[in-house]
């Protein structure tokens, strides 16, 4: 059954055509929000995975060619890195204590959530998403995952830098702010999926940026999405044709290549420190 089915009422979504791939029938899925934890909605098209955003005035209504749709609702999807739907499912799955990195668990294992059948239905995608950010195991036909500080945490300093770009090519007065304000406000931005505890506050310590300046209020401007095409874990994106796709796969590599090597750098930092702490 088609995701628009069963539904009484007309309601107008703003969304990315599907591709050319697959056979561009969505599904809406119920998921935990990765910051608050509450059931937020999205939606499913050809392997992409979008949040949907609602805004509504106080009076208004819709003209759909010669139907009136009386709901002014205003609905929109943009594309989200399923890495951060994830990050906190993993978190809890390894379960970490202390100095012990946890335990390898199975993806099925990882993403069945009580009351939240929807991730059943991103199993591939996690698959696809999480191996640059987890150790993996493979026991026979059997894969093992567990999350790991050193690959995440290169992962997110990745981002912020892909969002210092993306700050200064939408708003060219980042141009003339000083590098630390900028970093703020791109980490404020991954605030919005993300908790503060463990992560944000490793990241900001990793910067060394002071947590309660990275909490301020992020920029007004839609970023994320346009940050999502470029992660370097999720091989969800819907790519082109012919020399495109080809690039596309090279730009990925070399960017895998990046998270790999900071996160060699960052294992050295934690090494380091554990040894002071002896």
């Amino acid at each position: 059954m088609a995701w628009w089915e069963g539904v009484d009422e007309t309601r107008l979504l703003i969304a990315p055509v599907p591709g050319e791939t697959g056979n561009g029938i969505g599904q809406m899925l119920s998921l935990r929000h990765p910051k608050s934890g509450n059931t937020a909605c999205y939606l499913l098209v050809n392997g992409l995975l979008q949040e949907l955003h609602w805004f509504k005035q106080s009076y208004g209504s819709w003209f759909v060619g010669d139907y009136v749709c009386e709901d002014g609702s205003l609905y929109t999807a943009t594309p989200v890195d399923p890495v951060f739907i994830f990050l906190p499912i993993f978190e809890e799955a390894r379960m970490k204590k202390g100095d012990d990195p946890g335990k390898f668990r199975q993806l099925d294992e990882i993403v069945f959530i009580s009351g939240y059948p929807g991730y059943q239905h991103l199993l591939s995608i996690a698959e696809n998403s999480m191996q640059v950010l987890c150790d993996v195991k493979e026991i026979g036909s059997s894969k093992f995952f567990r999350l790991d500080d050193s690959k995440v945490l290169a992962w997110l300093y990745h981002k912020v830098c892909e969002l210092k770009k993306t700050l200064s090519v939408l708003d060219k007065n980042y141009a003339a702010r000083q590098e630390k304000d900028t970093l703020a406000d791109a980490v404020s931005i991954l605030g919005e999926y993300m908790k503060d505890e463990p992560w944000l506050k490793l990241l900001c310590n990793h910067l060394k940026l002071d947590l309660a300046e990275a909490n301020r209020k992020a920029p007004d401007v839609e970023i994320l999405s346009a940050v999502t095409e470029s992660n370097p874990g999720s091989q969800s994106v819907l790519q082109g044709k012919g020399s495109d796709k080809k690039s596309t796969r090279t730009g990925k590599q070399a960017k895998k290549a990046k998270v790999e090597t900071e996160s060699k750098n960052i294992k050295e930092m934690f090494s380091r420190a554990s040894r002071r702490r002896n």
